[in-house]
C-alpha cells in the first residue's frame, strides 16, 4: 500500500515538472525553471526543435461549428478545391491544407453526430462531401508528384506493384503485392485452397450461369419494350429509337410479327 502511494507521489512530481516546462519558438522555458539548466534532459529540450500546435484558446469547442451557425438552416460555404488549383501549390502548402481540411472534417462529423443526437437537421450536409473531394484531389496531386519524381530518378512509377489474382471464391481482382516471410505456396491457407479447387470451380460455374440468365432476362425485357413501342407508334423515328436503345437490333425487331401489329405502315 505504501509503495503504491510513493509511486503515485513520484509520478505527480514528475508530471508537475513537465507541466511547468513550455517550449516556444525562442527555445525558452517558464520563469519557474529559468535557472535550472544543469540537467542534461532539460538541455536536450532547449536544443531541440520547436513544438508547434494549433491554437488551444477554444479548447474542445474547436470540434464544433461557429456559434453563429448554430440553429441555422442554411450555412453559406464555398466549393471544393479543384485539382488545377492544388497543382500550383507547394508541398508545404498542401501539407498545411491537408490538416486544415482534416480538422474541418472532424468538426463537421462531430456536428452531424450532435444533430442526430438532438434529432435536428444538419445544415448543408454537402460540406462533408466537399471536404472529402478536396482531400481526394490533394491525394491525387501528391501521387502525381511522387510518380513524376520516381520516374525521373529511377525510371519506375515508385508505387507498390500489383496484378490480377484470384480470391478464395475464384474471382479475379486487382491486388497490390505485399511481402511475405515465406512463399505463398507454403502458406497453410494456400494448401487448403488447393483442396477446395473442385468446390470453387463448381461455384464459379453456377455463378456464370446465374449471370447469364440475368443478362438474358435483361435483353428480353428490353426487346419486348422496343417491340411494344414500335407496335404502338408505327411512325416513330427508328434512328432515335436505336440511339436510345443501342443494345437492341431495331431492324431485326421491326420485322417481327409482334412489332408490326395490325398497322399497314409498319410492315416488314
Amino acid at each position: 500500500m505504501m509503495a503504491g502511494v510513493r509511486r503515485a507521489s513520484t509520478l505527480v512530481n514528475v508530471l508537475s515538472k513537465f507541466n511547468r516546462l513550455t517550449i516556444t519558438s525562442g527555445h525558452t522555458i517558464s520563469p519557474a525553471l529559468r535557472g535550472v539548466t544543469t540537467n542534461n534532459y532539460f538541455r536536450t529540450l532547449l536544443s531541440s526543435a520547436s513544438l508547434h500546435t494549433s491554437g488551444s484558446r477554444r479548447g474542445l469547442s474547436e470540434f464544433f461549428d461557429d456559434e453563429k451557425n448554430w440553429g441555422e438552416q442554411v450555412v453559406k460555404v464555398g466549393r471544393a478545391w479543384k485539382v488545377d488549383e492544388i497543382r500550383i501549390k507547394s508541398n508545404d502548402d498542401l501539407h498545411k491544407l491537408w490538416y486544415v481540411l482534416l480538422k474541418e472534417k472532424n468538426m463537421l462529423l462531430t456536428m452531424e453526430h450532435a444533430c442526430k443526437e438532438e434529432c435536428r437537421l444538419f445544415p448543408n450536409p454537402e460540406r462533408i462531401d466537399k471536404v472529402e473531394e478536396s482531400m481526394k484531389n490533394i491525394e491525387t496531386v501528391v501521387q502525381e508528384r511522387n510518380r513524376a519524381y520516381w520516374m525521373l530518378e529511377t525510371g519506375e512509377a515508385g508505387g507498390r506493384p500489383g496484378g490480377m489474382v484470384r480470391d478464395a471464391l475464384g474471382s479475379r481482382k486487382y491486388k497490390r503485392f505485399t511481402e511475405h516471410f515465406i512463399p505463398v505456396w507454403m502458406h497453410r491457407q494456400s494448401k487448403e485452397a488447393i483442396h477446395r479447387g473442385m468446390a470453387v470451380g463448381k461455384f464459379q460455374r453456377h455463378l456464370k450461369e446465374q449471370k447469364f440468365l440475368e443478362k438474358r432476362k435483361y435483353y428480353r425485357r428490353i426487346n419486348n419494350h422496343v417491340r411494344m413501342l414500335m407496335r404502338r407508334y408505327p411512325n416513330m423515328n427508328l434512328e432515335a429509337l436505336q440511339e436510345q436503345y443501342p443494345e437492341c437490333n431495331i431492324e431485326a425487331l421491326r420485322r417481327t410479327k409482334y412489332a408490326r401489329g395490325n398497322h399497314s405502315q409498319n410492315k416488314g
